[in-house]
């Protein structure tokens, strides 16, 4: 079988099992990058299941870490890229829910049996071009099925992120969950409590990013009762109803999901942006009456609730810092698209030229094709940015504090008051040249304007 795509990382993979071979153990590829070369996709890494003990294979090759020797396995360094190279095992029982008391090396089918999934359990032989299957992977890749090995509540037992691992690999391959599995999913997703938030965030955030259609990932997450436990502030939004005017798909969580399915070169940024924009809603959900006697569910102050709600689910999930402070400006900031065409020209330059622009007008975009579809705020900054082309969007100042301070205005608050009224007059295109910006300063100062208090 001719290996699809080959690259200079399988020719690596399949020299480090030369090598092996050649000494006298069993080797082969294992797990994951086999199933994506029988589907066609592209591995990122590819993993080898070796007879060869950890400290064989450390005198075997030059450059080795030792990322987890206890249980079987050395990571092996070659051309640039770190292989994983894993003895034959079979494990003890599990007492934490993630790790095995000890391991027992053994035979290659005893190792795929104590795999999570049929699909991710299988091997290759890179020389014969061999598919080696204990545990009927090819069968469930066939049939587009997660399915898992043995018993599903032994292996959920053993590790408790499995629980989410299923729902990732069906909604990456776009595959349906075998029933028993599903079953034995919901009975246990209370155990996902016990998973530490760094293992959580990480499965999540490849669901999110790396599904083709992300929302339905969402939504299999609801359907197998895992949402409820690892974001309950994503689940409440299910049963939100919205204004049907601006929001004619329906509810709260219905759009946040029609939002996920039209992502495009999904990043982390965006997926937990577009995840967290409304998460504010149902907490400021409440009956208005309209002028007309009529009434209507407004979300006063959606946007700043949100932001603080989604900070605190990032902090809880303990993204990095960088990550939490984009998505909470995103959220805090997402209804100011509604009046970009009354802002005034210094405010727009100002907001074009901030480094979360790019996703802002992304989240904007999604938000709008999820529910009115009326893109003409998009579009409308899409041609201002277009004007600004052939110069910066944000210039360096004219005038700066030292000049603020030389006009008579000591240090403190009020530099930084005539300071932003400088910029803003400058972006406005106010003042052809520096000279006659300050002149306009000098004569503000003299005129005994002040700050508001």
């Amino acid at each position: 079988m001719k290996e699809p795509g080959a690259s200079r990382l399988q020719d690596t993979a399949r020299d480090i099992v030369r090598t092996l071979r050649a000494s006298g153990f069993t080797a082969y590829w294992a797990g994951g990058c086999v199933r994506d070369m029988l589907l066609g996709r592209t591995a990122k890494d590819v993993d080898i299941a070796t007879s060869a003990r950890p400290e064989h294979v450390q005198v075997l090759f030059p450059r080795t870490l030792e990322i987890g020797k206890a249980f079987g396995v050395i990571q092996v360094l070659r051309d640039e890229a770190a292989f994983e190279v894993a003895t034959f095992r079979h494990d003890q029982p599990y007492r934490d829910g993630r790790h095995p008391e000890g391991v027992t090396f053994g035979s290659a089918e005893e190792d795929a049996q104590r795999r999570d999934f049929t699909i991710n359990g299988l091997f290759y032989d890179p020389e014969t071009q061999q598919v080696l299957d204990f545990v009927g992977g090819e069968r469930d890749l066939r049939a587009h099925l997660v399915r898992a090995i043995g018993q599903p509540e032994a292996r959920f037992e053993e590790d408790h992120l499995r629980l989410l691992r299923a729902a990732r690999f069906a909604s990456v391959l776009e595959f349906d969950i075998e029933p028993a599995t599903a079953d034995a999913i919901r009975r246990l997703a209370p155990r996902l409590a016990d998973v530490s938030a760094e293992r959580l965030q990480q499965e999540i955030t490849r669901l999110l990013v790396e599904s083709p259609r992300a929302g339905q990932g969402l939504v299999r997450l609801h359907d197998l009762g895992l949402l409820a436990v690892i974001l309950p502030e994503v689940e409440r939004m299910i049963g939100q109803e919205q204004p049907p005017a601006f929001h004619p798909e329906g509810d709260v969580f219905t759009h946040t999901v029609l939002m996920l399915d039209r992502m495009e070169n999904a990043t982390p940024e965006l997926v937990w942006a577009v995840l967290l924009h409304d998460i504010g809603k149902p907490a400021t959900a409440r009956l208005s009456e309209e002028a007309d006697g009529s009434t209507r569910i407004r979300f006063h102050e959606h946007d700043s609730v949100g932001a603080e709600t989604a900070e605190q689910i990032l902090q809880r999930l303990k993204m990095p810092t960088r990550l939490i402070e984009t998505v909470r400006h995103c959220v805090a900031n997402h209804m100011r698209f509604m009046s970009v065409q009354q802002m005034r020209k210094a405010k727009l330059r100002q907001m074009a030229g901030a480094p979360t622009f790019p996703l802002e007008m992304e989240l904007h975009r999604l938000d709008c094709l999820a529910s009115h579809r009326d893109l003409s705020n998009y579009e409308f900054l899409l041609k201002f940015v277009e004007e600004l082309k052939n110069e910066p969007v944000l210039p360096p100042p004219w005038v700066r504090g030292n000049d603020i301070m030389a006009l008579g205005i000591p240090e403190g608050p009020r530099v930084g008051y005539w300071h932003k009224k400088a910029y803003e007059a400058q972006l406005e295109n106010r003042f052809p040249t520096r000279e006659a910006l300050l002149d306009w300063l000098k004569h503000s100062i003299e005129a005994g304007e002040e700050p508001p208090s």
